[in-house]
């Protein structure tokens, strides 16, 4: 059954749609003035100022890898992120720390950590899922790449511009 809506009436003015538009114009002008008497700022010059004063402390930029003071990848190749990851941006591929190693323990590293920033919807669940504290979302916004090759950051990348995160890691505290 078919549910019918009843439109309202319009007077003559509304019919002439003459107020709607006036209206709309006293915005506009009140606008251009403001411009004019330099009360507002309409465009940023971008390359030359950048958004990153004013970046909000809970903006969500693309991904990154980081290690510890010591040099060490924090990553132990547990996969959560591939798993958690919507639209499989995050590609692991785990290898096997040797048996005679001192840090035996962890068991697994990345040998290959690729991530699509072409895939990647920046919605930080790489972050808030990684035990280890070794997926941080970075402040930026200008990534670009000429081609599709350019824009799947592979772990040496990530690495790079992950940089060194200071603090407790856990897979290298001896007490876990």
């Amino acid at each position: 059954m078919s549910i019918v809506v009843r439109r309202p009436n319009l007077s003559w003015s509304e019919k002439l749609y003459l107020p709607a538009i006036f209206s709309g114009m006293i915005i506009t002008l009140g606008h251009f003035m403001k411009m004019l008497l330099g009360r507002t700022k309409v465009t940023m010059q971008y390359p030359e100022e950048k958004w990153d004063s004013h970046l909000p402390d809970h903006y969500r930029g693309a991904p990154a890898l980081v290690k510890d003071e010591r040099d060490r990848l924090r990553c132990v190749a547990c996969q959560l992120c591939e798993f958690i990851c919507p639209p499989r941006a995050i590609k692991i591929v785990p290898g096997e720390i040797p048996l005679g190693d001192r840090f035996a323990k962890v068991e697994k590293y990345p040998e290959e950590f690729d991530i699509d920033m072409i895939r990647c919807i920046y919605c930080g669940m790489c972050e808030e899922v990684c035990p280890e504290q070794a997926i941080f979302l970075r402040k930026d916004y200008a990534i670009t790449g000429l081609t599709r090759a350019e824009m799947v950051h592979d772990k040496k990348k990530l690495i790079e511009i992950g940089g060194v995160m200071h603090g407790l890691v856990l897979k290298w505290n001896e007490k876990k």
